[in-house]
């Protein structure tokens, strides 16, 4: 059932400091929920958005810890569930592009080995990690979890081949965590397109008006956009599991 109140409900989220991560954080604070920031422990943003947050008198708290780091993430979940005291949504957001610009695929050379350890590492294996870590307090909540996937792993090109590997991987992860976790707790997965955030603010305007053509909305999600869906997901239906909804504006299905 479609809810905009939260009350009572806890979430996590991983790499919210900002774009999607922050916009989803943001949100289910406004409708009630206490909130989990995790993110980067020398990342300024995330000390300042939760000063900020607090401020509004919002109930966030800060989980630092890189979920990149095996590690790091039990520590950082423990962290987190003891400031909630429980956990009903976990959003599994954060990772990485590698770079500031796309890389060459015909360039194979580029992706050296500790590229793809990366990637592999933030963006597809700490979503198991994290999620591994907080299953028991998600079943004693029949939670709900979402991983942020991509349209690259969905046979669109995206800034490297690693990096789509990691996304394909992430939607075969999703369906097999929501084997694992039925029937207790819901897994599913949002596939953005293009994103107006900080890892596309710098692009060159002609390479995101290229990619804007293509939709058929002409135009670049919101973070905010992406935070709807993530919602929906996790609050706004009770029978929607394995699934990766792609909100990308119909680019996959445009001219």
């Amino acid at each position: 059932m479609l809810t905009t109140d939260l009350s009572g409900k806890c979430l996590l989220v991983t790499g919210g400091a900002s774009g999607i991560g922050l916009a989803t954080a943001e949100r289910c604070a406004r409708m009630g929920a206490a909130v989990a920031i995790n993110h980067l422990a020398d990342d300024p943003r995330g000390g300042e958005t939760v000063a900020r947050l607090k401020a509004e008198g919002l109930a966030v708290h800060s989980a630092p810890g890189d979920v990149g780091n095996a590690e790091a993430v039990p520590a950082m979940v423990r962290g987190a569930l003891d400031r909630l005291g429980g956990l009903d949504y976990l959003f599994n957001n954060a990772g990485t592009p590698g770079g500031t610009e796309p890389y060459d695929f015909k360039k194979l050379e580029l992706m050296t080995e500790a590229f793809w350890h990366r990637l592999v590492d933030v963006n597809l294996v700490s979503m198991f990690r994290v999620t591994r870590e907080a299953r028991d307090a998600l079943v004693a909540r029949k939670g709900a979890v979402v991983n942020t996937a991509s349209v690259a792993g969905i046979n669109m090109k995206g800034s490297s081949i690693a990096y789509g590997a990691t996304k394909a991987g992430i939607i075969n992860l999703t369906i097999n965590l929501a084997r694992s976790l039925s029937p207790d707790v819901r897994v599913n997965a949002v596939a953005p397109g293009l994103v107006d955030s900080p890892w596309t603010r710098d692009w060159p305007e002609t390479r995101k008006q290229s990619i804007v053509g293509r939709t058929m909305l002409k135009r670049m999600a919101t973070p905010h956009d992406i935070a709807d869906a993530v919602v929906f997901l996790l609050a706004g239906n009770s029978y929607i599991t394995g699934q990766t909804i792609v909100v990308d504006g119909g680019m996959i299905h445009g001219d």
